[in-house]
């Protein structure tokens, strides 16, 4: 699934997120000073000024062009370029570390992004990527969103089948691509909102699966699915939580 919304939509959307996420997962791979590090599938640079404000040498690189002109912006020094995971246009180890962060799920083949992410990294590098629990509804906020939609209508999957959605899954897949020493776990993040409308319109946006299921409904339906988020919801603002599955490993 590609992204076509303005960077400032995604923003709205998921970028809250990014500041808590960013710093949980760069200091999982122990990003710091001097080194050189790559952010796969950078969307608009949330992580990418994390990473810049750590490290020597940042590279970025998403299929969004939109997205790859807001990260330029946001991140002046980094070297970011527009193009796939599964065919990076960087030499072999040319990275300390290579990071992705909520994108694995999106890339149309995971197990080849993984290892292109390990072959620009050094011998011994860290490889580090994570993704949203959608499948046991981690993610609150997408959690909700979907709860609200399956009580209406059952029969819809959600993103529960998202590579990379369920624990233990972006670690079987750093395994199977050879990468050393793979862990696993869990990071947290969070995002404050001022009242259910704050939770809602970025949902209209038409950002993500969520968003564009939503647009594909007719306004009927779309109300309804308002409603019952309504009902889930607290009253006035309040903080959802966010949990989402890595896997850390060494490349060979």
């Amino acid at each position: 699934m590609g992204f076509d919304a303005p960077a400032v939509d995604y923003d709205r959307f998921m970028g809250r997120y990014a500041p808590t996420l960013s710093v949980a997962l760069a200091d999982c791979a122990d990003v710091h000073e001097g080194m050189r590090v790559l952010d796969v599938g950078c969307g608009p640079g949330g992580l990418t000024g994390e990473l810049s404000a750590r490290a020597a040498e940042v590279a970025a690189i998403d299929p969004a062009p939109q997205f790859v002109a807001a990260c330029r912006d946001r991140n002046p020094g980094a070297d970011v370029r527009e193009g796939v995971a599964e065919k990076l246009p960087w030499a072999d180890d040319a990275f300390d570390a290579a990071l992705s962060s909520l994108v694995i799920g999106f890339m149309r083949d995971p197990d080849a992004g993984v290892r292109e992410m390990a072959r620009v990294t050094r011998p011994g590098g860290v490889v580090a990527v994570c993704m949203w629990d959608v499948a046991t509804g981690g993610m609150r906020m997408l959690g909700l969103f979907w709860d609200a939609v399956q009580r209406l209508r059952p029969d819809v999957e959600g993103e529960a089948w998202m590579p990379g959605g369920a624990e233990g899954d972006i670690a079987e897949r750093f395994t199977r691509a050879g990468l050393r020493d793979v862990t696993s776990g869990a990071l947290t993040a969070h995002a404050d909102y001022t009242g259910f409308d704050d939770f809602w319109e970025p949902f209209t946006l038409a950002v993500g699966p969520a968003g564009q299921y939503l647009r594909s409904q007719p306004e009927r339906e779309q109300a309804a699915i308002r409603e019952e988020c309504r009902r889930l919801v607290p009253d006035g603002a309040f903080t959802l939580e966010a949990r989402a599955w890595y896997a850390l490993g060494t490349s060979p």
